[in-house]
C-alpha cells in the first residue's frame, strides 16, 4: 500500500480554521480510497516569527522539504513585519528554495455560487492562471537598490524557468483539451509592447508552441487581459504570466467566481509542490468560524491529483475528483458561506462536503 507524508502548516489567522476543514474532508477520502495520507504539523508563518524569531526554521523547511506535499495555510499578520517593513511570506521561501516555478491558480465557476457577471456564459468560466512563481519581479525580493532619493528592483526572467513553464503551459492545455472535450488554447500574458524582456519570453514560448501543434497559442498584454477577464473570461483557457502580472491577474480573476474563498492553489516544481489558497490571513473574521475554506478544500484535491500524477495511482484521481463534486453538488443544494451573503461557517461547509461525497 502507498504511503504519503504531508507536511501541514496551518499558518496564521484564518488558516488554521480553513486548514482544519480541509484536513476533515482529506482524512473522509482517505478511509473510503485507503489512501495512505499521513499528516504532520508544523509551525510557521508570522506567529512562529514573534514568539522564535524564525518564520520558517530550518527544521521546518527540511521536514517540509522532505515530505511527499506540503499543505499550507494563510500566514501573515498586521503588526508583524521583518525590520525592513516587508511582510513575512514563508510561502515565497519555500517557492524560491525549492523550485516550485508553476503556481498553478485554477478559476471555475461552481455551482450556485453567485456570479457578479450577469451573461449566462460566465456559469461555464473554467480556465487556470500559471503564474512564474521564482522570477520575474519577484526576483528582487529582499535585493532591491533602496537609497533617499530612488528605489529600484529589477525584473529577471531566464530561459531555463520559461522553458520549463512554457512547456508546463502547454501540457496542461493537452490535459484540460482531453478532459474537457473543448481545443487546448494557451494564451501569454505580457507586456511586450514596453519591455523586452516579455518580447524575448513571446519567442520561449513560440518555440514550445511549434512542439504541440495541436493546442492553440496566441498572447494578450496584460492590461488588455485585464480588460477581456471582465468581458469574457469564458473564452480563455491556460494564461500563462509573469510573477507579479499572475500575482495580481488571480486576484481579478477570483473576483469572477466568488471572491478568494473560492480559488485553490498549487505551487509546482520538478520534485515538490505546495498546495494553498490563494487568500490571506483575514484578521477580521480569525478565529470566529466564518472563513470559507472551499479553496483549501479544492487545494487539497489538486494535491491527490499531482500525487497520481507522480505514480500514486487511479485511487488519488479519482478522490480528488469526487472532492470536486462534493463541492458543487453541496453549493448547487443551498450551501452558502458568510462571503456570498450566507450563514454557513467553516466547519459547517466541511461537514457538508463530507456529507456530498455520499
Amino acid at each position: 500500500m502507498n504511503s504519503f507524508e504531508i507536511a501541514v502548516l496551518g499558518g496564521d489567522g484564518i488558516g488554521p480554521e480553513v486548514m482544519e476543514a480541509g484536513l476533515a474532508v482529506l482524512e473522509a477520502v482517505d478511509q473510503r480510497h485507503k489512501l495512505g495520507l499521513r499528516f504532520s504539523s508544523h509551525r510557521a508563518g508570522a506567529m512562529a516569527y514573534r514568539d522564535t524569531g524564525e518564520d520558517l526554521s530550518e527544521e521546518v523547511f527540511a521536514r517540509s522539504r522532505d515530505a511527499d506535499a506540503i499543505l499550507l495555510g494563510a500566514m501573515g499578520w498586521p503588526g508583524i513585519r521583518r525590520d525592513d517593513g516587508t511582510e513575512l511570506a514563508p510561502q515565497i521561501t519555500l517557492r524560491m528554495r525549492l523550485g516550485l516555478f508553476g503556481g498553478v491558480r485554477p478559476i471555475r465557476a461552481i455551482p450556485g455560487v453567485p456570479l457578479p457577471l450577469r451573461d449566462p456564459r460566465a456559469a461555464k468560466m473554467d480556465f487556470v492562471i500559471l503564474r512564474e512563481s521564482t522570477e520575474g519581479l519577484f526576483f528582487s525580493k529582499d535585493k532591491g537598490l533602496i537609497t533617499h532619493e530612488m528605489a529600484e528592483e529589477t525584473l529577471r526572467l531566464t530561459r531555463p524557468t520559461s522553458l520549463a513553464l512554457a512547456r508546463m503551459s502547454f501540457e496542461l492545455a493537452g490535459e484540460r483539451a482531453a478532459r474537457l472535450g473543448r481545443p487546448g488554447r494557451v494564451t501569454l500574458v505580457d507586456k511586450a509592447n514596453v519591455f523586452r524582456a516579455f518580447a524575448w519570453l513571446r519567442e520561449v514560448f513560440g518555440e514550445v508552441a511549434a512542439e504541440h501543434p495541436g493546442i492553440v497559442f496566441d498572447a494578450h498584454y496584460v492590461d488588455a487581459m485585464a480588460l477581456d477577464l471582465i468581458r469574457r473570461p469564458w473564452d480563455f483557457d491556460v494564461l500563462p504570466t509573469e510573477n507579479m502580472f499572475g500575482d495580481i491577474l488571480s486576484d481579478l480573476a477570483a473576483g469572477l467566481i466568488g471572491g478568494m474563498g473560492f480559488a485553490p492553489s498549487a505551487d509546482l516544481g520538478a520534485e515538490h509542490a505546495v498546495f494553498q489558497p490563494s487568500h490571506g490571513t483575514a484578521p477580521d473574521i480569525a478565529g470566529k468560524g466564518l472563513a470559507n475554506p472551499t479553496a483549501m478544500i479544492l487545494s487539497g484535491a489538486m494535491m491527490l491529483e499531482w500525487l497520481a500524477l507522480r505514480g500514486g495511482g487511479d485511487a488519488l484521481r479519482a478522490a480528488a475528483g469526487e472532492i470536486r463534486a462534493a463541492v458543487d453538488q453541496a453549493f448547487a443544494e443551498g450551501l452558502r458561506t458568510p462571503d456570498i451573503g450566507g450563514s454557513h461557517g467553516t466547519a459547517e461547509v466541511g461537514r457538508r462536503v463530507i456529507a456530498a461525497l455520499g
